[in-house]
């Protein structure tokens, strides 16, 4: 798996193959202080047209890499930051191109800022699922925070590094530069929406860890 992929977070209460499971990629961006002061003068309507022309540009990519060619086909919800927790929310409604409004996904993105660098944490679903992510993301987001000495009001301008972007580079460069769908251990196809294992080394060892199955000795 990438190097900067922590892991996915599942619901507890459903299997995490079945057609309507939905899973949190998260990974950490420790590109240092993210400041906040562009916030509220974000454009999010020419944003959203630059994605566009982005995700459009990066589909010889993806269908290189075995993916279906993507269409963002809007903001399922625009972007908005909670100044008070350093927590950046928005939500982006994909399809494939040609598929005809079928098998749309959503990706639900959260980004906690700290001292030194940006919790990622991208939910994936279907579009219609999407008042249901939110509920549960809200309920895990409460939970999500860096510890003393590690948050945003930590932040010391005598010695910590200032990162390069400000908000709206996190909300533009998520899908763009770092492809944050197709990463982590698993990868979500859009055709089906179903999970599938990347090529890792002791596979099912690790799957039969995942689901409490004990793999055979020689499994590796």
């Amino acid at each position: 798996p990438p190097t900067d992929t922590l892991g996915m977070v599942f619901p507890a209460v459903e299997h995490p193959i079945v057609d309507d499971a939905w899973g949190v990629i998260i990974t950490y961006q420790e590109d240092g202080y993210v400041d906040d002061a562009d916030a509220d003068a974000i454009d999010y309507v020419e944003l959203l047209g630059e994605m566009k022309a982005s995700t459009k540009a990066g589909n010889e990519q993806r269908v290189a890499m075995g993916y279906d060619a993507l269409e963002l086909v809007g903001w399922a919800e625009q972007p908005h930051y909670e100044a008070a927790e350093h927590k950046l929310y928005w939500a982006r409604e994909l399809a494939p191109v040609g598929g005809g409004g079928e098998n749309s996904s959503v990706n639900y993105d959260v980004r906690v800022l700290g001292r030194t660098g940006v919790l990622s944490m991208n939910a994936i679903g279907r579009v219609d699922e999407l008042d249901r992510i939110k509920i549960d993301m809200k309920g895990l987001m409460a939970n999500v925070d860096f510890g003393h000495g590690n948050a945003y009001a930590d932040f010391d301008p005598k010695v910590d590094k200032v990162a390069a972007y400000g908000i709206g580079a996190l909300v533009a460069g998520t899908l763009a530069g770092k492809a944050g769908l197709f990463k982590g251990l698993f990868a979500l196809l859009f055709a089906g929406k179903k999970f599938v294992i990347l090529g890792i080394a002791g596979a099912t060892a690790l799957v039969g860890k995942m689901f409490g199955r004990k793999p055979k000795p020689d499994a590796d």
